[in-house]
């Protein structure tokens, strides 16, 4: 059964094999369904696809990254990986991807209690304090190298003011 423009329905079967969908006849005031072929489609497909834009390039930044600025130490959970890396591989030389190791590490540190963890959360506070210590050094020598001259000077005050 189709149904016409006006909603009232028609026991005609006006079916047409073409490659437009569904329209209405505008002298018959009749619903024309209109099928596509699998050739149709497959070359829709193919030009769908061939219009397809390229992904967009993410905007890199462009900060300037001064090596002589002091990297962030690890976590207390890297210090763990660091030995629990040699052990596993000892224990299990046929595994050799990260991604098992670090699966393996990841459990075995959810199951560690605190004192287990202290000898690690020690070692990375440790290293966290040499951190903060080297930046106070970089930032004071970074002030005094910008105010040295008048244009460092303005950017520092750029740089406080954020």
């Amino acid at each position: 059964m189709v149904q016409t423009a006006k909603g009232s329905s028609s026991s005609q079967n006006n079916v047409s094999h073409s490659a437009s969908p569904a329209t209405v006849s505008a002298s018959s005031r009749k619903l024309v369904l209109r099928v596509k072929s699998s050739e149709q489609m497959k070359r829709s497909a193919q030009q769908t696809k061939s219009t397809k834009k390229p992904k967009a390039k993410q905007k890199t930044s462009k900060q300037r990254i001064d090596a002589n600025k002091p990297k962030k130490p690890p976590t207390a959970f890297f210090y763990f990986l660091e030995d629990f890396r040699k052990e596993f591989q000892v224990q299990n030389p046929d595994v050799k991807t990260m991604r098992d190791i670090g699966k393996s590490c990841g459990e075995k540190w959810k199951t560690m209690t605190y004192e287990e963890k202290v000898q690690y959360y020690d070692i990375a506070t440790e290293k966290r304090a040499e951190f903060d210590r080297a930046m106070t050094e970089y930032n004071k020598k970074m002030v005094s190298n910008l105010s040295n001259n008048v244009h460092g000077y303005c950017v520092y005050l750029l740089f406080a003011q954020l």
